[in-house]
């Protein structure tokens, strides 16, 4: 009897432990089963784009975005290729990408094809690129800017977060923009009060006069609380990307206490003002609070980096 009890118990005991590892085995499928799915979720992002809503690999590494490289190198992320013109480049940013390869600003389908993609980022104007949208979409997953993230940079750099799972990161650059802005803007009111700055680039022996929302204009003036002079509120908001020169004669309308020069070493128009007496004649230049400015790069583009460039460079000349 006690045999026979014995025998019961031990199947008994081997029918049980069967069963535990069969559970056990549907649990672990069924867990490895979910992590794929949340893998797999996780993996990818639905986001409203200027062609509807597009799917993309989230936290995508080969990434070709031309001219928006700023907004990735402020989230740590380095691009396959950088946009240039020929042999010229977005010289500011050439102290983190100078190893990178260029690509050129239209985006010719073999260059890009030649990098191997794993997400193209385009601007919200198409018309400038070599290929269609549909082009570049056979080559890797295709994001183009919506009009409010191609013209505002801190929007850029949100939605780069949310693409490139570095939402986090997104954030804290921004606090840390916001906290730079309100030291300076401390530093600049203390240093000169309510006088006036304006900024005038040269190119090619002419004259380009900003506008209170150009470019970096609209950091000067609109975060650090820089006061406009009043022919550059003549002026108005800059009518589009083109820029207008203005005449040497003109500038001598520009009663400006602090004027930033901006123009690459040894450029033409740089001498012509200094030896124009017209231009000798404004407030700034009798004053000598002319600052030349010889990396214009980061004054004529917009961005985290090209602003914090510009505060600094500000800051030093009129604070420091």
């Amino acid at each position: 009897m006690l045999k026979r009890n014995k025998s019961y118990l031990v199947k008994f005991c081997i029918i049980l432990g069967l069963a535990l590892i069969i559970s056990a085995c549907g649990s672990d499928s069924n867990g490895s089963s979910s992590s794929e799915d949340s893998g797999s979720n996780n993996s990818e992002i639905t986001l409203d784009s200027k062609k509807g809503e597009v799917t993309i690999p989230k936290g995508a590494e080969r990434i070709i975005a031309p001219y928006h490289e700023d907004a990735l190198l402020a989230l740590g992320v380095t691009p396959v290729a950088k946009w240039a013109i020929g042999n010229s480049v977005q010289n500011y940013l050439e102290d983190q990408l100078k190893d990178v390869p260029k690509i050129e600003w239209n985006l010719p389908l073999e260059q890009v094809m030649k990098y191997n993609p794993d997400l193209i980022i385009l601007s919200n104007t198409l018309d400038s690129y070599e290929g269609s949208y549909e082009d570049y979409q056979k080559i890797a997953p295709t994001y183009v800017l919506t009009d409010e993230a191609a013209s505002n940079w801190r929007k850029q750099i949100e939605l780069f977060g949310k693409m490139l799972d570095k939402e986090d990161k997104a954030d804290k650059v921004l606090k840390q923009y916001d906290q730079k802005v309100a030291n300076a803007k401390e530093k600049l009111n203390k240093a000169i009060g309510d006088e006036t700055v304006a900024m005038v680039w040269t190119m090619g022996n002419k004259f380009y006069l900003f506008e209170k929302d150009r470019h970096i204009a609209d950091v000067v003036y609109s975060e650090l609380g820089l006061n406009v002079p009043e022919v550059v509120e003549s002026l108005g908001n800059a009518p589009n990307d083109a820029w207008n020169a203005i005449s040497i004669e003109k500038l001598s309308e520009l009663k400006a206490d602090h004027v930033f020069l901006l123009g690459m070493k040894g450029e033409e128009g740089i001498k012509t003002l200094k030896n124009s007496s017209v231009w000798q004649s404004i407030p700034a230049a009798q004053s000598g609070n002319v600052y030349v400015m010889n990396d214009p790069s980061h004054w004529t583009n917009e961005g985290l980096i090209a602003s914090k460039k510009t505060i600094d460079a500000i800051v030093e000349s009129l604070a420091e």
